[in-house]
């Protein structure tokens, strides 16, 4: 079957759009030649600096025929509905339909319609001009003279040339001839810009992907960053250094090489006297650069060393001696605006009330037009801190402290240049003015955590303003009817919740957020200017009960089972949380299953009963017992009953679960050997009763109704 190459070669595409244009193009070719009646047997899509690139294998020579029938009107319809039905079916008279018979409708007109196959290549020229058209960049640009024709080619950047062959690996692969923009389909390609400029003549997939390795281009991303971490790697380790890894890093520099050259660099050795984190954040945004260190057993042995590694796309004459020479420059400048901003924050945050008079210069910071400025903020946040502080048991006399300066740092020069410092800056200033290990760490962690592979603080400081931040923010976002919608969340709000979700569970703090967030509402209102509302509670409530279902589901903890323990008011997420992995593992036992599927069954008959108007007995009589599994079942009841209730009363879910859990074989002797519907009306009721009392022991745990299977 044929095999379809396409390339589209053009200026360099910003290392960011490569990953999503390489996806867009392959579902954009692919949709289109499974809706033109074509299949195909795997398709993969490549991004390099200059060029998209797809391989499409198995492709169908021919689409199907095809012949489709449109159903029209009554043969003695009015003259107007037949002739709708013909220009809609394309039929030119009443002579090119078919009549059909039905028993009850009687005759009616058919159109049927013959779609004839056409050729594959036919198809894919047709498609590729509109595809490339239409292509969503983010950004995209007109050029040229023709930039001033209305309808003009947009690309991301010029677009140079297209490659397109299709034919079947026996075969010579022809040219797909189409044009767009006055750039027409060609055979060939070119490789790396400045080491192999000549034009490339290619065949197919596998010819294009040897003959652009020997232009000094890496078609696969993923290649292209193997290798930049291997040659990484070891340069360091030969010069008796590591590597500090940096995925993020690797995916960009990847993005901005087709030949990559790994080479190192060097810096003053006098600017290591600045925190690591601002070393390596200078690099890597002005250089794109890694950082290295010095060999050790972990990490708290490794002092950051004064070398780098820069990635180059081109293979030097020299070796890359005055490439590296360039980068050394560009990069002490760097560190050396660095510097400057560091030892300027320093010389404030240690002189008398430095480090406060930041703080107040957040007076003239708006953190949102609708809630005010982040000093305003700030000051919620310190009275929030300390209610949250005594809900979890950390009560500290450094909480305020360390809510008071948590945002100070906003107002420094480092965090001024570097934004993605907040917080770690401020861990070294107020460590520079003399504040206390539990305040500066808190400055430091009070952002965490920012994602679901984020640390979580452990520190009882840390926690509550942590606590206090993210609360803070979701009750004013709710105050302002400012919520997420959809996928769009611009104020990271989902993220908040998780992370208020994340430091309750993983630190094991109970927090009754209903009261926390009546409080948030009235620490709101009492201060001048302050919201326009207040959140509504049992909404945002809601909204923590979603964000905890994904958090569970991504433990392993199903739907239904999170459902069966979540009322609409809990409020206390680790309770909640302990009950669904206490019901999970319940469940997951061979106990758990049948005892939910006595349940299930205990429950149908007390339905179908009720819904006759059968009522069961208030309380089951033991006189009317006549088999020895009631007597039994009966008695476990009792037992059960005391222990779970002790169990639920100290928390103990799994406990409270597995005291449930034997009730499984009383349950399953009496459904083996009793009979609840028999004709004796007391004995019935008496046996009803038993059954209630199954399910309430049941579903004073949890809502066993709610569970599947």
């Amino acid at each position: 079957m044929p095999d379809l190459l396409l390339e589209l070669l053009s200026e360099e595409i910003p290392a960011a759009m490569q990953p999503r244009g390489a996806e867009d193009l392959r579902r954009a070719v692919t949709d289109a030649l499974v809706e033109a009646g074509l299949t195909y047997e795997g398709a993969k899509a490549y991004a390099t600096p200059r060029r998209l690139a797809l391989d499409v294998r198995g492709v169908d020579a021919r689409s199907a025929d095809i012949s489709d029938e449109r159903k029209g009107p009554r043969t003695d319809a009015p003259d107007k509905a037949i002739e709708g039905f013909l220009r809609a079916a394309g039929l030119a008279s009443v002579d090119e339909a078919q009549v059909r018979t039905d028993p009850k409708k009687g005759d009616y007109y058919v159109a049927v319609i013959d779609k004839p196959g056409r050729e594959a290549g036919e198809i894919i020229a047709e498609v590729l001009p509109v595809i490339i058209a239409k292509f969503p960049w983010p950004k995209s640009m007109r050029w040229g003279a023709a930039s001033a024709v209305p309808g003009a080619l947009r690309w991301v950047r010029p677009l140079q040339s297209i490659l397109c062959t299709f034919g079947p690996e026996t075969e010579e692969p022809v040219v797909v001839d189409f044009e767009i923009g006055g750039v027409r389909a060609v055979e060939t390609t070119r490789g790396h810009r400045f080491m192999a400029p000549d034009a490339i003549t290619v065949r197919r997939f596998d010819d294009y992907v040897v003959k652009l390795e020997e232009g000094k281009v890496m078609l696969d991303p993923e290649r292209r960053k193997q290798v930049i971490a291997a040659d990484a790697r070891n340069l360091a380790f030969a010069q008796g250094y590591e590597l500090i890894e940096d995925d993020r890093l690797l995916d960009e520099v990847a993005g901005l090489v087709e030949w990559p050259v790994v080479l190192l660099g060097e810096f003053d050795e006098a600017f290591l006297e600045m925190p690591d984190e601002v070393i390596r954040l200078t690099i890597r945004q002005n250089q794109k650069c890694f950082v290295l260190a010095g060999q050790g057993a972990d990490d708290s042995e490794r002092a950051l060393a004064n070398r780098f590694v820069m990635v180059a796309n081109i293979e030097a004459t020299d070796g890359g001696a005055e490439i590296a020479r360039g980068n050394a420059k560009v990069v002490n400048a760097r560190l050396s605006d660095a510097k400057f901003f560091w030892e300027s924050d320093l010389a404030v945050a240690r002189a008398e009330g430095g480090f406060d008079s930041w703080v107040d210069g957040l007076e003239a910071v708006t953190f949102h037009a609708k809630l005010g400025s982040q000093r305003q903020r700030v000051e919620e946040i310190v009275d929030l801190a300390t209610e949250v502080a005594s809900e979890i048991g950390g009560v500290n006399k450094h909480v305020r402290r360390a809510a008071h300066l948590a945002k100070a740092d906003l107002q420094s020069a480092m965090v001024g240049e570097f934004p993605e410092l907040q917080g770690q800056m401020g861990r070294f200033y107020a460590e520079a003015a003399g504040e206390h290990a539990d305040v500066a760490a808190a400055i430091a962690e009070h952002y965490k955590p920012q994602g679901p592979s984020d640390t979580v603080p452990r520190e009882p400081v840390s926690v509550a303003v942590a606590l206090a931040d993210k609360l803070h923010t979701l009750v004013g976002f709710w105050a302002i009817e400012e919520k997420p919608t959809g996928s769009k969340d611009p104020y990271a709000l989902r993220r908040a919740a998780l992370g208020v979700i994340r430091l309750l569970l993983e630190n094991e703090k109970r927090l009754a957020l209903k009261a926390i967030i009546d409080k948030t509402n009235m620490i709101h209102a009492e201060k001048p200017d302050g919201m326009p509302g207040s959140a509504d509670v049992p909404d945002l409530l809601s909204f923590f009960h979603d964000r905890l279902k994904v958090h569970l589901r991504d433990e392993g903890v199903r739907h239904d089972l999170i459902d069966a323990v979540l009322t609409a008011d809990a409020d206390d997420l680790l309770i909640i949380a302990r009950k669904a992995r206490a019901l999970r593992d319940l469940i997951d036992s061979e106990d758990g299953q049948n005892l939910l599927a006595g349940y299930k069954r205990a429950a149908n008959i007390l339905a179908a009963e009720e819904k006759k108007g059968t009522k069961p007995a208030k309380k089951e009589n033991a006189k009317l017992f006549e088999a020895e599994p009631e007597a039994e079942l009966a008695n476990k009841l009792d037992d059960i009953g005391v222990e779970a209730k002790a169990a639920i009363d100290r928390e103990d879910f799994a406990t409270a679960m597995k005291t449930l859990a034997e009730l499984r074989g009383p349950i399953d002797a009496f459904f083996d050997q009793v009979m609840v519907n028999v004709e004796d009306e007391a004995v019935r009721a008496n046996r009803l009763a038993l059954l209630a009392r199954v399910r309430s022991a049941v579903e004073a745990i949890a809502d066993f109704s709610r569970i599947e299977g």
